[in-house]
């Protein structure tokens, strides 16, 4: 017996590391060290900070990559693999370092792990951090034939006056929405599920067709990257008091993450934006509860600011000059309560 004969090919996995190895390479910032290839990736903190303070984030793409993989769209779940760590890292005021992938498969498939990869290369360029390493691993007889798994982590640095962990709101701050692509990586095991309810031909089916795109196109829209966007408003110099990555949970579950303690609470105003004809398809379809669409969905919402009153129009120019769709979508409030304005 061999490896090659249990279902791991050495050889192959050594090409693959060579194919990608430009794509890392593209993504270098000037305080990597090295190269691909060794036991560890290497990275200095930039010089500059007073009080460095590394903060970390680490998520997969969850279900989503199903449908991904019989479908095809392998480089846009490697743009969310980077995103959906990037983005939270970057709510705490941090410019993101650098990034490390984790590929897994039953056997080693170049052309769609090459696709994700060049993905995640280019959601790391975006981002302005380095793909500085990962690891790829054969695994026969525990995921099937053309099947993978992906999961990253990212490291971001921030100085310590220049973090952002809610300490600063207060009553009257304002929360600006930024729009999001699509569902990103949340709510796809309801969403697979609505899908096989419904019966339609997601490629075939366009619920807005003035955009052209098919429903597998929307719901395979990458995350998209708000690391340019807050990197934007640090430069010009708009203070936030707070940032929130919309995930899993939905706006009930992460606003108020943002929140310093109980003494806060939040107000939205319901009508400052439309729902996405998408998800509220997917209601109709799976029948979904209102709480249990907010509660799993980004529902056109991917990332929110909190800025203080004078400063949020210039909060929404930059963010129209960066091509981020954006509005205000509530403020904060005095006392103890639930966020105001949700429809149940």
């Amino acid at each position: 017996m061999d490896y090659r004969g249990a279902g791991v090919d050495i050889e192959a996995g050594n090409a693959f590391v060579a194919r990608i190895r430009a794509m890392a390479a593209s993504t270098g910032r000037p305080e990597v060290v090295g190269s691909l290839g060794g036991f560890g990736g290497l990275c200095r903190v930039p010089a500059g900070l007073r009080q460095p303070l590394l903060v970390a984030g680490t998520d997969g793409v969850g279900t989503k990559l199903a449908l991904a993989q019989d479908w095809g769209y392998h480089r846009q779940v490697g743009i969310d693999l980077v995103a959906m760590s990037v983005n939270d890292v970057i709510t705490s005021g941090a410019d993101p370092l650098f990034f490390l992938d984790y590929i897994a498969s039953g056997r080693l498939i170049h052309d769609p792990l090459a696709a994700a990869v060049d993905g995640m290369a280019w959601a790391c360029r975006i981002s302005g951090c380095a793909l500085l390493g990962g690891e790829t691993a054969e695994m026969p007889g525990f995921y099937g034939d053309g099947r993978y798994d992906l999961a990253g982590f990212c490291v971001g640095v921030v100085d310590v006056p220049a973090l952002v962990d809610g300490r600063h709101i207060q009553a009257g701050d304002q929360v600006i929405a930024v729009a999001s692509s699509g569902p990103h990586s949340n709510g796809f095991s309801l969403i697979r599920r609505v899908l096989d309810h419904s019966g339609v031909d997601p490629h075939a089916l366009r619920l807005e067709p003035e955009t052209g795109m098919s429903l597998a196109q929307q719901l395979m829209e990458p995350t998209r990257l708000y690391a340019p966007l807050v990197r934007q408003l640090r430069q010009r110099g708009i203070p936030l008091h707070g940032m929130v990555h919309i995930t899993g949970g939905g706006l009930p579950g992460n606003l108020p993450r943002c929140l310093p303690d109980s003494s806060l609470h939040l107000a939205l105003d319901g009508g400052s934006w439309s729902i996405p004809p998408l998800f509220r398809w997917l209601q109709q379809q799976g029948q979904i509860p209102e709480a249990d669409l907010w509660s799993t969905f980004n529902l056109g919402i991917g990332f929110c600011l909190v800025a203080p009153p004078n400063r949020v129009d210039d909060a929404l120019a930059c963010c129209q000059d960066c091509g981020e769709q954006s509005w205000r979508l509530g403020e904060v409030l005095a006392g103890r309560g639930p966020i105001e304005g949700l429809p149940f």
